[in-house]
């Protein structure tokens, strides 16, 4: 035994010797490896990271981000999202859990699906970052999305419920930016994560206040290291829509509704974002108090016969045209259902009509704030200054 222990002595005395030169100079060894980009060295777990800076945020309730060095925490209803910066070695921890879905950034090939956010995309002229999209280019309404499908800078990918996922893991594809539809087929959620696609799932939709799905746009800078942009971009909407903010309620009461094909009326629900856009206008949004089901549908169906009762004295009338075909005329809405034709905007032609873009255009709410405010404090001068409303001749 003693002999052993003698040769593991020389052994390690050797291998001394040979990592210096004579005379006892020490040879040149590699430096040590550089922490990673933004993380600080003396981290190791992910229980000890400071995130000590957080986006300001007004408005939004469904996201926060926050900041530790170059990496960001996005957390959108309790799903928490890491996002590495590019040139990031490594992660500057070891244990993150398994919950956490990691994004290395560049994200700049992108399938999405969730049509609202493509609206953000263009807004922060990133429109490049998506490659791929759930949404045929007939169901498009953004002229820039329409010309990118054309030219073949973006390719449709199959729908959120079956996604080609040969197709988008050959394209190398760096997050599947979904709706809540996903929810519906969880089996292609975990597909995509099995195929290394990381999963991230808009929830816009869900804000309370209008100007929370606005703000949305910062949680696409950040992913795309463009906070500056949408902050300046979101600033900007909000300055617009100051004045009237500030300005007292007109008292004047407004129906947003369709007919459907069996000629019940789909209305928003008081609570949604619609409604509580009309109440920003200086509008009262009507109907009012109707008893809602408990779910998250933005909308309800009711009997004509109710409508009518709630809303045929309404001032203004705004019809929603987004699922079906563009209305133009008075006589058109009045073929839909014959007792429109008793309604005060009716008799006074007080009806307008949405353009189909508007919902795809998810940061049209201000936009949208504003028209309403010009047809409640205009009346007839708002005709042909609008952006995404028209009056019914």
């Amino acid at each position: 035994m003693k002999y052993w222990k003698l040769f593991l002595a020389l052994l390690a005395l050797a291998l001394v010797l040979c990592a210096c030169t004579p005379g006892g100079a020490q040879t040149s060894v590699p430096p040590p490896e550089e922490p990673s980009q933004g993380a600080d060295p003396a981290i190791t777990s992910w229980n000890d990271v400071d995130w000590d800076q957080h986006m300001k945020l007004d408005y939004a309730q469904m996201f926060t981000v926050d900041y530790a060095g170059n990496f960001k925490r996005v957390t959108i209803d309790q799903n928490v999202y890491l996002v590495v910066p590019e040139g990031a070695d490594g992660l500057p921890f070891l244990d993150i859990p398994e919950e956490v879905t990691v994004l290395y950034q560049p994200l700049d090939n992108i399938y999405l699906q969730a049509t609202a956010a493509m609206d953000c995309f263009r807004q922060l002229d990133a429109m490049d970052a998506v490659t791929m999209v759930g949404t045929q280019e007939s169901g498009w309404y953004l002229p820039e999305v329409k010309e990118a499908m054309e030219q073949g800078r973006m390719i449709y990918a199959g729908k959120y419920s079956a996604p080609d996922y040969e197709l988008i893991q050959s394209k190398g594809c760096d997050l599947a930016l979904e709706s809540t539809m996903i929810y519906h087929n969880p089996e292609v959620k975990e597909q995509l994560e099995r195929l290394g696609i990381p999963v991230l799932v808009e929830r816009s939709s869900y804000e309370g206040h209008p100007l929370g799905r606005m703000e949305w746009v910062k949680l696409y800078g950040a992913l795309l290291n463009q906070e500056e942009a949408a902050e300046a971009y979101y600033t900007d909407q909000l300055e617009k829509l100051e004045p009237v903010l500030a300005q007292e309620g007109t008292g004047k009461t407004v129906a947003f509704f369709s007919v459907t094909s069996n000629g019940s009326v789909t209305v928003r629900k008081a609570g949604d974002y619609i409604a509580k856009a009309i109440d920003l206008a200086g509008g009262v949004y009507v109907p009012q108090g109707l008893s809602e089901e408990e779910n998250a549908l933005s909308t309800m169906n009711i009997q004509m016969e109710t409508f009518y009762h709630e809303a045929i004295d309404a001032d203004i009338l705004i019809y929603n045209s987004t699922i079906e075909a563009d209305l133009q005329t008075i006589e058109q809405l009045i073929a839909k259902s014959a007792p429109l034709a008793d309604f005060k905007a009716v008799q006074e032609g007080n009806v307008w009509c949405t353009g189909k873009s508007m919902f795809q255009e998810s940061q049209s709410v201000g936009r949208m704030i504003l028209d309403i405010h010009h047809i409640l404090t205009e009346e007839k001068k708002a005709d042909g200054s609008l952006a995404y409303l028209y009056r019914l001749t």
